[in-house]
């Protein structure tokens, strides 16, 4: 999203340089936390939404306590440069109402869709939970078109009055040409700075948010299409012969690969009659009726298949983005010619520390001890 138009581009791009110039000397950082009391300026990163949430609220919420530390830079005795820079940023690129207003709608996105992810990322999230979740998400952002950029002008009018910045927005300079004989006296209707900064920025971001939200919601919903009996146990007890019977036909012809089924779909209808009944009354999610067809071991051979195939859809990719930031933990200057497997084992072990937690180092050793003695004495 931080990429989706020029000016979303410039807005983070001045949020990372104000982190860069703080973080540049030990000097400039104690200047920083002795303005700033409260949360700390961090660097943006690609793979987490709640890096970009953490960013934007440290200047949202303390958005005076940073020009100041920023005035006490571009006054002090620093060198040219970043008294320089200081300078720039404190009068031109934060001091002005876009900047205000761009602060304001980011931190109220960023942090509705982050709530979202964080509640997606659950171990134990299920699909219908995720599809919730993402039309209570889609919402929000189709009701913030309407509301969203009045509110965030109205935060911002607030902030401004405060630090005496200009509530204006900067106008785009016009570019007169000479008409030509033939074309119309006529001209088009002009757009004011606002509406322009509403269609070209505002709307832009909505619209990438909502696209990129919306590709995950359909495709949670042709899962839920395919599954659907699967995914709420009272539906399952509710469902009609037909409706049940319908249902298995569809879920065998789906799991198909030519001619080749690991369902069958008689078999599956009266498994499935069968185990609504038999099912304890604290039953309700997919999960549980999964761990009783276990314990009722090959009484229900092809539920338990369709139940397996349901539970291994993959609902975030919280993983993967654990695995970047462990990584760069991991992979410091000081460990930069390490071996691609080392780096693999360090990243799993550093993932997956409360299962390493809970390991028996002792019995480790030993155990690898005696297997590499056995090995020396038998060769």
């Amino acid at each position: 999203m931080a990429h989706c138009c020029p000016k979303a581009v410039s807005f983070f791009g001045v949020v990372q340089r104000i982190y860069s110039l703080f973080l540049a000397s030990t000097k400039r950082w104690k200047v920083f936390r002795d303005h700033v009391h409260g949360l700390t300026v961090k660097p943006l990163s690609e793979t987490r939404w709640e890096s970009c949430v953490d960013i934007v609220k440290a200047i949202r919420f303390q958005y005076p306590q940073i020009k100041e530390a920023l005035n006490y830079l571009a006054e002090s005795n620093e060198d040219a440069k970043t008294k320089s820079n200081a300078e720039t940023l404190a009068t031109y690129n934060v001091h002005n109402f876009e900047f205000l207003v761009s602060m304001v709608l980011w931190y109220d996105l960023l942090f509705a869709v982050n709530t979202a992810s964080k509640i997606l990322q659950n171990e134990d999230m299920q699909i219908d939970v995720v599809i919730k979740e993402l039309k209570i998400l889609l919402s929000f952002l189709q009701k913030y078109i309407e509301t969203g950029f009045e509110n965030a002008l109205t935060k911002a009018n607030e902030i401004a009055s405060v630090m005496e910045v200009e509530h204006v927005f900067i106008e785009k300079q016009k570019v007169y040409r000479k008409k030509q004989f033939d074309e119309s006296v006529n001209e088009g209707v002009t757009q004011t700075a606002t509406e322009s900064f509403k269609i070209d920025y505002f709307l832009c971001i909505i619209d990438q948010v909502i696209s990129s939200f919306k590709t995950r919601f359909e495709q949670f919903q042709s899962f839920e299409e395919n599954f659907g009996l699967l995914f709420d146990f009272e539906k399952l007890k509710s469902a009609d012969d037909d409706t049940l019977k319908n249902f298995c036909i569809n879920l065998t012809n789906l799991m198909k690969h030519g001619e080749i089924s690991d369902l069958d779909n008689d078999d599956l209808y009266q498994e499935l009659y069968m185990l609504r009944q038999s099912l304890p009354k604290e039953t309700k999610r997919s999960i549980d009726v999964l761990s009783y067809i276990k314990e009722v071991d090959s009484s229900y051979p092809n539920a338990w298949i369709a139940f397996r195939i349901f539970l291994s859809i993959l609902v975030t990719v919280a993983h993967a983005e654990q695995s970047f930031s462990e990584l760069t933990l991991i992979k410091s200057y000081f460990r930069s010619t390490m071996s691609q497997k080392r780096l693999s084992g360090l990243a799993m072990l550093s993932i997956e520390h409360d299962l390493v937690a809970k390991l028996d180092y002792v019995n480790l050793i030993n155990t690898f001890a005696s297997k590499n003695a056995r090995r020396i004495i038998f060769k």
